[in-house]
């Protein structure tokens, strides 16, 4: 579900975008600099979390060699722009990304999605130092090593165990898989990152221990498609702790459940397999949380959309699931004006929106994006339609929500805080991901921090938040 905007919250070594210098003119051509002086590097990421995990490996790699991150354009020796290619509208964020960071420093590589389109890139900012594609993080150190030689050993530079993040310190992404195996008709990712290749368990697992040791508390499991995981390994074991651990969604769901931490997981597709994990969620082993991108509910339009488990009865499994976890927490998006989508087939959708009772949900109006199966399809469409339908979409499921939090009035929740400020805390409960759903607002009265998971009794609730007292003992 839409909601209002809240900014980012970086880690404080690093941040997402550079902040604009005082000066617009390009940079000049950075000649030999003083020994004592480390090449600095500024960072630019777009896109969705799965970019943000190779923004985070590409900056942990060049830390490691010896490169500082830089605050700014203007202190930068070379800033990296990591795009995102996924629909035209993110497409024309990255071009103006790359414009901007071409007049703020004028040495820039770009990285990302949409770089497998360096022609267009090159066509628009014929400047640019060097354009890689979507994960290739040797190619993307590769240009920065061009572009400004590390000064350092690597060998003899530190940097913490679990990397540098772009996340605050309580939280990360956990990334378990590259690509994907489906052919949605209105997706390119396939093209952009080509099919689905799987970490080894172990990896993963090592990974996780290493983010919780330094303290993360929440550990968000993403990939394109995270119950496909292991497919493409044939579910080989790789050992973890002395014992084989295969590379199954499952199994890896149950020992990331194991480290302590809270295990949400995101773009999941409710393929009957999937239904191993809700145990663990009545358990408490992992969140009660699932992010499954279900798009439509009309068998026409999903078979149109060439989705993935469309032939699944996902009603009933969803009835299940809340049998088995009442306190289970759907998150979803959908699409609506897809081609050839007709007023019934949208009646169809509100009413198996409001059957389901999903508790978080965003809506997109569909938009080709180049290269697309889709773009194919007959029956576009008008865009007064799709902007109406969105509007009766939202209407409804903003009705949804706010019963369903209103449900939690009265019950007191586990809440990982996220900020505190003089006018108290903000947080988020076990059902709640960081910057897509809601959150928790309480009186922290200097007696909370970041990071901290604490209990509070819900007192008031509206479509999207819910405002909560700390309890006496609040700590958990």
């Amino acid at each position: 579900m839409h909601r209002r905007y809240k900014p980012p919250m970086p880690n404080p070594t690093v941040v997402t975008r550079p902040r604009k210098s005082r000066a617009a003119t390009p940079a000049p051509a950075r000649t030999r600099r003083s020994k004592a002086k480390p090449p600095k590097v500024g960072f630019v990421s777009l896109g969705c979390p799965k970019a943000l995990v190779d923004s985070e490996r590409i900056i942990t790699r060049l830390r490691s060699e010896g490169y500082e991150i830089a605050p700014d354009y203007q202190g930068a020796d070379v800033v990296v722009v990591n795009t995102c290619g996924f629909l035209n509208s993110a497409k024309e964020e990255s071009l103006e990304a790359i414009g901007e960071a071409m007049a703020e420093n004028g040495r820039v590589i770009v990285t990302g999605c949409m770089g497998v389109e360096k022609g267009r890139i090159m066509a628009a900012h014929p400047g640019v130092l060097a354009v890689t594609g979507p994960h290739q993080y040797e190619e993307v150190v590769e240009a920065v090593h061009d572009a400004v030689p590390p000064l350092h050993d690597p060998y003899v530079d530190l940097v913490p165990a679990e990397g540098l993040r772009l996340t605050p310190r309580h939280y990360a992404y956990l990334k378990i898989s590259e690509g994907c195996k489906n052919r949605c008709a209105f997706c390119i990712i396939p093209s952009l990152r080509g099919d689905l290749v799987s970490r080894p368990a172990a990896a993963v697992m090592h990974e996780a221990e290493r983010l919780v040791a330094a303290g993360v508390k929440e550990l968000l499991v993403i990939s394109q498609d995270t119950s496909a995981y292991g497919i493409d390994l044939k579910y080989a074991e790789s050992k973890w702790r002395g014992a084989p651990l295969r590379a199954r969604f499952l199994d890896l769901v149950q020992a990331l459940g194991s480290l302590g931490a809270w295990v949400r997981l995101h773009y999941v597709y409710p393929y009957p397999h999937v239904d191993g994990v809700i145990p663990l969620m009545a358990e408490g082993r992992i969140l009660p949380y699932l992010d499954i991108p279900f798009q439509h509910a009309s068998p026409k339009v999903l078979r149109a959309m060439r989705r993935p488990a469309a032939k699944e009865r996902t009603l009933e499994r969803i009835r299940r699931w809340r049998q088995i976890c009442p306190d289970l927490a759907i998150r979803s998006t959908f699409i609506v004006g897809f081609p050839d989508e007709t007023e019934e087939d949208f009646a169809l959708l509100l009413d198996w929106l409001k059957e389901a009772r999903l508790n978080r949900v965003g809506c997109f109006k569909y938009e080709a994006v180049d290269g697309a199966a889709a773009n194919a399809l007959p029956g576009a469409v008008p865009e007064k339609v799709k902007e109406e339908r969105w509007h009766r979409f939202m209407a409804m499921q903003q009705q949804v929500s706010r019963d369903l939090l209103s449900e939690k009035k009265g019950r007191t929740i586990y809440v990982l805080i996220d900020e505190v400020d003089d006018k108290g805390a903000m947080g988020r409960s076990p059902w709640d991901a960081p910057e897509i759903d809601g959150s928790v607002f309480l009186d922290g009265e200097g007696r909370v921090r970041p990071g901290d998971l604490v209990r509070a009794r819900v007192v008031e609730a509206d479509e999207y938040d819910l405002w909560a007292e700390l309890r006496q003992n609040g700590r958990a």
